[in-house]
């Protein structure tokens, strides 16, 4: 500003330090905004601290709040080269013997040596199937009804050897092809993708441009008819028969297609290592309860270091006589009361036999802190007839073994509900009128069609023809039909058995959308007769006393129980029970703090409420700081007048002296 610097020449009085003191007075508004600005600082980095200790103890809890965390069991083999194991939720504990007698393998034949991979074999098409080869006699071989057949074209773009290897591997048929040189020529090896004596392979060739089919020119060198002799339709050599893996299991036989096996003791995976015949070896399926301590253990010590953050940022230290950046804080007072509220509670309807914290062992102590009985808690953990599980996560525990839980809906209230079942879901089936003559039935261009509508979706089948049993006949449709491309799919598949020769189709799938028509197809008359339909039905019934609604097997409750869900598996009609149902205490943490920690959550609209009277703060800094400007220039204006009026009083003052000195003295005039 100009002039400044001159303020107090005139005068000699130090003006600029009059005006300095003066705006020093004026500006201590300004230095309680600043002081205030510093504090509301201090406090939202004291939020950001208090969220990241919120944060930590809810990943914590969301490690129990998943029913998964507690349905876990451990095997073990005491000889584990024989056999390895793991288990699933369903796994239950116990002990049992495993005696493996043979191991599971694939088909493999090969075909006579070639001189060269590019050498020209032969043109037609092969057939690759799969089925039960029995050795008779009489010779047989059944048509695996899971497995689909696949037709391979050879022509003269692909008829080499190297060729069709390739065009075989190309198919997608189930079977890998490879050409081995043994030596003495080059070989095609057909391996079975999947083992197991219902994976057996058949080749047979058609169209055959150089030969009958059968015999071992051209592509029927490549045929292969278990059931033929060698040289007249089974001219590829087997290396390896396909078998299933025979094993003892507690002293029961046990055959199965591979050596991965899971449905044999509920909720355990063998997988078989080799055969020990004569020395069985153990296997234990015990609870893991190392996973659910942990957690607990993780639980607690995030707890304690939540509650420490928090009496640090809202606690008093009487030894310094200060108090926390959030001490008397309302927002860190009503968070802190709400995870004690949480975690001190009891749930009624947790049916596992522990209902509160307590009841496992964890405790509040007197500083505010968790506390864990590890013996306690090791003693709930090892007892079978408790289950944690309710306590902690969200979940309906019910009576019933046939009734499962399987889900719920925010709508759901916590209750222990009455199950009663008035109709148990079905499947839709087909019923022939007509029996299979006991023998052969001869399938062929007048009788090999069949127009079926399953689930509501029609197709038409063409089976293979042929001559056949009841119960080849019963694997080959069902196999057409699980194969058909249209039903493949959209996972629609049905099964096809006989009773006395009578046919029944039946859907996969329970309730009101199960069905299955034989619509027509040249086949009909000679499978069927006539064929009488019903349409599966949705299970019905209540859930705690309301009428509750039926999608399959599923049931759904209403009122109360809206959108609880139970997978009803079979049984009777009537009373089946009760199902407890609870949110548990770390599913309820977890909504808590998510709804602390969101966008709009609790800590959200405490700092916003801070970065606003931050930015009011800013604003009247920015006003005061304009005020002060003119207050400052006025006093500089006012001084520098006050100085000039002094200067000009000094200036008549010395010359007032002056005069009065020039004025003659009276003794002089005297």
């Amino acid at each position: 500003m100009a002039g400044i610097s001159s303020l107090g020449i005139g005068s000699g009085l130090d003006l600029n330090g009059l005006v300095s003191k003066l705006m020093e007075a004026e500006r201590l508004p300004l230095t309680a905004l600043d002081k205030k600005e510093v504090d509301f600082q201090a406090k939202l980095t004291a939020y950001g601290t208090l969220k990241g200790a919120y944060a930590s103890f809810q990943t914590a809890a969301a490690g129990l709040s998943s029913t998964s965390k507690f349905n876990t069991t451990k095997a073990s083999v005491a000889d584990a080269t024989v056999v390895s194991a793991t288990t699933s939720s369903i796994a239950r504990p116990g002990s049992h013997s495993i005696e493996v007698s043979t191991l599971a393998q694939s088909h493999k034949i090969a075909s006579s040596a070639f001189e060269d991979p590019a050498s020209s074999v032969g043109t037609g098409t092969l057939t690759i199937d799969f089925g039960t080869y029995a050795a008779g006699p009489p010779k047989s071989f059944a048509v695996n009804a899971d497995k689909t057949s696949t037709a391979i074209t050879i022509d003269s773009t692909n008829n080499s050897l190297a060729g069709i290897r390739d065009a075989i591997n190309g198919a997608d048929a189930g079977v890998t092809a490879s050409i081995l040189n043994d030596g003495t020529g080059y070989r095609l090896v057909l391996s079975g993708d999947d083992s197991g004596a219902a994976n057996s392979l058949r080749v047979l060739v058609s169209n055959d441009g150089a030969g009958s089919n059968v015999d071992t020119l051209g592509l029927s060198q490549l045929a292969y008819d278990p059931t033929a002799d060698a040289g007249s339709g089974k001219n590829l050599e087997q290396k390896l028969a396909a078998q299933n893996a025979a094993l003892s299991i507690d002293g029961i036989a046990v055959s199965k297609s591979t050596n991965l096996i899971g449905d044999a003791i509920t909720g355990v995976t063998l997988n078989l290592l080799k055969t020990n015949a004569g020395s069985p070896t153990t296997l234990t399926v015990e609870r893991d309860t190392s996973g659910v301590k942990s957690a607990v253990e993780g639980f607690v010590t995030a707890y304690n270091e939540l509650t420490a953050t928090a009496k640090e940022l809202g606690g008093y230290d009487f030894k310094t006589q200060k108090g926390g950046l959030l001490l008397g804080d309302s927002t860190l007072r009503g968070m802190e009361s709400q995870m004690r509220n949480i975690l001190t509670q009891r749930l009624d309807y947790a049916d596992g036999g522990v209902q509160s914290l307590s009841d496992i062992g964890v405790s509040f102590q007197r500083d505010g802190t968790l506390s864990l009985d590890s013996t306690k808690l090791d003693g709930v953990l090892a007892d079978t007839t408790k289950n944690i599980a309710p306590l902690f996560a969200t979940m309906g525990v019910p009576s019933d073994s046939l009734v499962s839980y399987a889900g719920s809906s925010s709508n759901t209230q916590p209750g222990r509900f009455g199950v009663n079942i008035t109709q148990i879901a079905t499947r839709g089936s087909a019923v022939g009128s007509a029996a299979l003559v006991d023998g052969d039935t001869t399938i062929n261009a007048s009788n090999n069609t069949l127009t079926l509508k399953l689930n509501g979706v029609s197709t038409t089948i063409t089976l293979n023809n042929g001559d056949y049993t009841r119960d080849e006949l019963v694997a080959e449709l069902q196999s057409r039909i699980n194969s058909d491309s249209s039903y493949k799919a959209l996972g629609h598949k049905a099964s096809v058995a006989h009773a006395n020769g009578v046919l029944t189709l039946t859907s996969t799938i329970y309730g009101s959308s199960s069905s299955i028509l034989v619509t027509g197809g040249s086949a009909a008359a000679t499978l069927f007769g006539s064929t009488v339909s019903t349409t599966g039905v949705n299970v019905a019934g209540e859930i705690g006393g309301s009428a509750a609604t039926g999608t399959g097997q599923l049931l759904t409750g209403t009122s109360a129980a809206s959108g609880l869900q139970l997978l009803i598996e079979g049984g009777s009609t009537g009373a089946r029970g009760t199902v407890g149902f609870s949110r548990g205490i770390a599913w309820q943490l977890e909504q808590a703090i998510t709804g602390m920690l969101d966008d709009d959550g609790t800590l959200a609209s405490r700092t916003d409420g801070i970065d606003r009277s931050i930015e009011d703060i800013a604003s009247r800094r920015a006003t005061m700081e304009r005020r002060l400007e003119g207050i400052e220039a006025r006093y500089r204006k006012q001084f520098a007048a006050l100085d000039g009026l002094i200067a000009s009083m000094q200036q008549t003052s010395e010359y007032l002296t002056q005069q009065l000195a020039n004025l003659p003295s009276s003794s002089s005039n005297t």
